[in-house]
């Protein structure tokens, strides 16, 4: 990145406005994508944050559950204009994608059923499979650059794939090998060393409990109309309780906790089946905004298929806004409530060893997401063996498997971007459905 020039920290809110409203339309590409997107925009362009606090707020996010280029927009809006700016530039960021998502996971519950359609989505679904694998060597390539960070991934992928332990503890564990070994041998996670905090920061404790406050009860707030009106045996309370779960633990992006989320969604609610979920990956890699967008058509059908006593499109709709509603809300109370304590945080060094440990998890973490997709999108059966799905390797359908292949063939060797690898795939799969 080129040093910006001088800061002009003077735009007004409707300068802001403008600018988040043209990044969240733009914000293709995940989040290296968006982040390079508003480097450019606020940084390069605009100069209204200058270079070194751009990096400083975008390791704050890093340290964060939730998607960090929707908590940089957050922490920008926040530094320009406080609370109002950071709620202005952090909605904004996620309302364009968010409509196009409902509108497509409207269309996809029409369309079910019509063998065409069926036809384009396998052809989606095996090209989401090199995107996964894709993103877990990209990831693999930045985050495991000790053998001890290497043995952390191994054992995640193993925890998951093998034992089949919760998530948040196989997370937990990793963050605990992490800021243990930052204390002992920092070496083992190659990190750098931190300058000595200086005694006279202030600790802005009133603001911190202000935005939590303020941020739980928002949070919580459809949760106990729903509780009170519809009772905790209604899928709506399913629906905004897993997902408040799942706002706490999405560390290291949304590749991270597909894996946990679709189980979740597929295996124990049954709210919609493994092929459906890469149908919804699939739709949210076309959208704006962050790739966790993918949780709200869960939430869609969800909703949807468990209506009552609203009619089903109604409760489909209910089930995609209070599932975008738990899912970000969250990302508004960290950062007001966190960023004030940017600079310390900074200068914990057994806070970044958590850090790097969960980090390196999530490799083994997005490497289960990949076996887990390559079962259920190549094979139509699986054998359980102990606690380990295994593919019927006579259910193998070739078709995807063919797209899979060319798929991997245009992201690795012609470097395609995902928006025209989806198409390409989609219109092979038109093709090959047909026979």
């Amino acid at each position: 990145m080129q040093s910006a020039a001088p800061v002009n920290s003077s735009p007004t809110i409707g300068d802001l406005f403008r600018v988040s409203l043209r990044i969240g339309c733009l914000s293709f590409g995940g989040p290296a994508g968006q982040i390079a997107l508003m480097h450019r925009e606020i940084v390069e362009e605009r100069c209204w944050v200058d270079e070194d606090q751009f990096l400083h707020a975008l390791n704050l996010c890093h340290l964060l559950p939730g998607p960090e280029a929707q908590q940089l927009a957050i922490w920008i809006g926040w530094k320009l204009h406080g609370a109002r700016g950071g709620l202005l530039a952090g909605s904004l960021f996620v309302i364009p994608g968010a409509l196009v998502m409902l509108a497509l996971s409207v269309l996809y519950s029409a369309a079910t059923g019509l063998a065409w359609f069926a036809a384009i989505f396998l052809g989606i679904k095996a090209a989401v499979l090199a995107i996964v694998v894709q993103a877990l060597l990209r990831v693999a390539g930045r985050a495991l650059d000790t053998r001890f960070k290497l043995g952390i991934a191994v054992a995640a992928f193993a925890a998951l794939f093998v034992l089949a332990l919760p998530f948040p503890l196989v997370l937990l564990l990793a963050a605990i090998a992490g800021a243990v070994a930052a204390a002992r041998r920092p070496d083992l996670l190659k990190l750098k060393p931190v300058a000595p905090l200086d005694a006279n920061l202030p600790r802005p404790w009133g603001a911190t409990l202000r935005a939590v406050l303020v941020g739980a009860a928002a949070w919580a707030a459809p949760l106990a109309l729903i509780l009170v009106t519809l009772g905790p045996d209604h899928v709506l309370w399913q629906i905004g309780l897993f997902f408040s779960k799942l706002a706490v633990v999405t560390f290291g992006g949304a590749y991270a906790v597909l894996a946990y989320m679709a189980q979740q969604a597929v295996d124990h609610y049954a709210w919609l089946g493994a092929g459906e979920m890469a149908d919804g990956l699939g739709l949210a890699e076309t959208t704006p905004g962050p790739l966790i967008m993918v949780t709200q058509f869960v939430g869609y059908l969800a909703g949807l298929r468990a209506a009552a006593p609203f009619s089903p499109l109604v409760g489909g709709l209910l089930g995609a806004l209070l599932t975008t509603w738990v899912t970000f809300v969250p990302c508004f109370m960290w950062i007001f409530a966190l960023a004030p304590w940017m600079e310390r945080l900074e200068r914990a060094p057994r806070l970044k060893g958590a850090l790097a440990g969960i980090t390196a998890a999530v490799v083994g973490v997005i490497a289960n997401l990949s076996v887990w997709f390559a079962v259920h999108v190549l094979f139509a059966r699986t054998v359980t063996v102990s606690t380990v799905a295994l593919p019927d390797p006579a259910s193998l359908d070739w078709r995807a498997a063919i797209i899979a292949v060319a798929a991997a063939v245009l992201v690795f060797r012609f470097k395609w971007n995902v928006i025209r690898v989806l198409a390409v795939c989609a219109a092979a799969g038109l093709g090959l459905g047909a026979i």
